[in-house]
């Protein structure tokens, strides 16, 4: 861990670690929205930063000046946080990374955030991210989880993916967490890809939802819920201005229809849709 500055060592029980990072793998801001609410939930606590002198390109992910009491000038750096949290009602506990997805040195980048997983003794590894796809905003988002171990596949319920072609930091790090001998699952959420205002509450609180199944997380999610309607209102909005997009959203309601069960009935047909989105648009950006 030459990168990583640990500012205390907390106690953990079998902690499962949970990683957001915002830009290519967080569409809709959805998927860091998601990780924030957990971590304010469950009180977690920073206990450790990654350096980012060595795995950002500051001309690309820009660091921030602000004012502090009006008057000293403060530069915010592009910052990796790792941060601590009890589960109170389960015998295990959660580390929880959060920050933008790194410019340089991935594979280093990846084995910093490992190597910190088997310190403290990580039996699992979770990825949370989410990408835009055809699907209509008139639908709940469809969230997908996948591993490519076919025997937790099986235990868990999970879609076995075989994907193969481009990857993001999520795809790396579960990579190395793999090669360490952590099992690795990433849940992935589908958000139309004509929508640009975010966040995505409806997305964070699917990604939550996806989350609750695999721990017993307790997380408040009235501030979430109270979003959607600013939201809804906002989306429709603009839908409405656009008579071509109407047709476009349309459509993509007759073709759901048409495709009989929803995409999280049929998870194949999702994680499909997952492994285009990352074939044919490794920037991250859909048409």
């Amino acid at each position: 861990m030459d990168h990583t500055t640990l500012t205390r060592r907390p106690r953990l029980r079998r902690p499962f670690l949970l990683a957001a990072f915002e830009g290519w793998n967080d569409a809709g801001e959805a998927a860091t929205t998601a990780i924030d609410a957990v971590s304010a939930a469950l009180d977690a606590e920073t206990f450790a930063t990654i350096d980012p002198e060595e795995f950002y390109d500051f001309q690309v992910t820009r660091p921030h000046v602000r004012l502090v009491d009006g008057v000293d000038r403060r530069i915010d750096w592009p910052a990796v946080e790792l941060r601590a949290a009890r589960l109170p009602s389960a015998e295990r506990d959660l580390i929880l990374v959060r920050g933008a997805e790194p410019n340089l040195r991935w594979r280093t980048f990846a084995r910093e955030i490992v190597e910190v997983a088997g310190r403290f003794g990580v039996e699992m590894l979770v990825t949370v991210g989410a990408l835009l796809a055809d699907v209509p905003h008139t639908r709940p988002v469809q969230v997908v989880g996948s591993t490519s171990d076919p025997v937790l596949a099986d235990r868990l319920g999970l879609a076995h993916s075989n994907y193969e072609g481009p990857t993001g930091i999520l795809g790396v790090i579960a990579d190395g967490a793999r090669q360490a001998g952590i099992p690795s699952v990433g849940l992935w959420a589908a958000l139309p890809h004509y929508v640009d205002a975010v966040p995505n509450p409806h997305a964070a609180l699917a990604l939550i939802g996806r989350l609750q199944a695999l721990l017993p997380l307790q997380v408040d999610l009235g501030a979430l819920r109270r979003q959607t309607a600013l939201f809804d209102r906002t989306v429709e909005e603009a839908v409405a201005k656009d008579p071509e997009l109407v047709e476009y959203v349309e459509q993509l309601e007759a073709d759901a229809v048409e495709d009989g069960p929803t995409l999280v009935d049929r998870p194949d047909q999702l994680v499909a849709e997952v492994e285009r989105f990352l074939r044919d648009h490794p920037g991250g950006q859909r048409p």
